[in-house]
């Protein structure tokens, strides 16, 4: 059985997406759904799917008992689902091409610190461009320039604003992330 670990920062939709895809699959368990927000939705979705759920402060997190956690829960596989912070160089040696992300942007665009959710849309919509998408890539040292796993792209509309971008963003989320998660597993 493949186990993964999911780890989120807010109102976790794609985690629960994930969690969904694979809840009649005998052959994949998530194993954990861990947050660095103590108010975050993602954990009650947890909650009403009955998934683990972990909620984790920085102090935890930039210690030696946070790898301890996670390699407890024995993953296959680690995905950040909207989770901010920068992982340590010590998780990315310890789980080597084992930790993903998606990115609401088709990288190498609209990447690095500071850039997620609306903040990537509205850059977007500000240079005028005339497509966005996702991007789900391996995590490195690096916010945003880790190996690219898979990109997919939609056309951006000039009436398109910032909040129709993320609509049809997250739908490419929704349809993609979780296929491509099943293919890493193989």
């Amino acid at each position: 059985m493949k186990r993964l670990v999911i780890l989120a920062s807010g109102s976790g939709s794609n985690a629960e997406n994930i969690i969904n895809y694979f809840s009649g699959n005998s052959n994949v368990e998530i194993a954990a759904v861990l947050t660095n927000k103590q108010n975050a939705k993602v954990l009650d979705r947890c909650a009403r799917l009955d998934v683990p759920a972990v909620y984790f402060n920085k102090s935890l997190y930039s210690s030696p008992k946070f790898l301890t956690l996670l390699d407890g829960f024995n993953p296959d596989l680690i995905i950040l689902a909207g989770f901010l912070w920068k992982i340590p160089t010590e998780l990315v040696v310890k789980f080597p091409n084992k930790i993903i992300n998606i990115h609401p942007a088709l990288l190498p665009k609209y990447g690095g610190r500071g850039m997620y959710g609306s903040k990537v849309h509205e850059a977007v919509r500000e240079n005028n461009e005339s497509e966005s998408g996702i991007t789900i890539h391996y995590v490195n040292e690096n916010y945003d320039e880790g190996a690219i796993i898979f990109q997919v792209s939609t056309a951006i509309d000039p009436l398109d604003t910032a909040e129709s971008i993320a609509q049809k963003v997250h739908q490419l989320e929704y349809e993609h992330f979780p296929k491509e998660i099943e293919k890493l597993l193989i």
